[in-house]
């Protein structure tokens, strides 16, 4: 195959994965601005709110840095991957269904094709808590950056987990 053709392929590919993967963007809480630009919006720290979808009852709240200027209002730029989270009971506990012990709750774009900003859950049944991660990655290579928060679970309400 020719190189032209490998690369129409590969761009192909790369575009029909970008389209593919599914995300769910935080309900924003707050913002506020850390740097002045003369032209676009500035750079700010925002911090989102991301329900857990199979865990009624536990908000997670992220906050990260957002790129702004020309190449962040075009959605150009690629946002740092330092972020934050916290995640609280904030209703009663409820599972809607088993969960298993780690899944990939969230994920949201951080650049146009290839970095992405991750929420893991993990069920620590010993302690009977979900311990929730967030850090990112990129196609090839991702940030040892990470934050860690863990809910408790009240022990009459086991967490029901999925078979393996």
């Amino acid at each position: 195959m020719n190189s032209s053709r490998q690369l129409l392929c590969l761009g192909t590919a790369l575009s029909a994965l970008m389209f593919a993967t599914t995300s769910v963007r935080g309900e924003p809480v707050g913002e506020v601005d850390t740097a002045f630009k003369l032209i676009g919006p500035d750079h700010k720290i925002v911090v989102e709110a991301y329900d857990d979808p199979r865990v009624q009852g536990v908000t997670c709240y992220v906050s990260r840095a957002r790129t702004g200027g020309i190449s962040g209002a075009l959605g150009l730029a690629e946002d740092k991957a330092e972020a934050s989270i916290s995640c609280r009971q904030v209703g009663p506990i409820a599972f809607t269904e088993p969960v298993p012990q780690r899944e990939e709750v969230f994920s949201e774009r951080m650049s146009i094709l290839f970095k992405r900003l991750r929420i893991v859950r993990m069920v620590d049944a010993r302690r009977n808590t979900l311990v929730y991660l967030t850090y990112s990655d990129r196609l090839i290579d991702g940030s040892p950056m990470n934050s860690l928060t863990a809910v408790p679970v009240d022990r009459a309400t086991p967490i029901p987990q999925k078979k393996k």
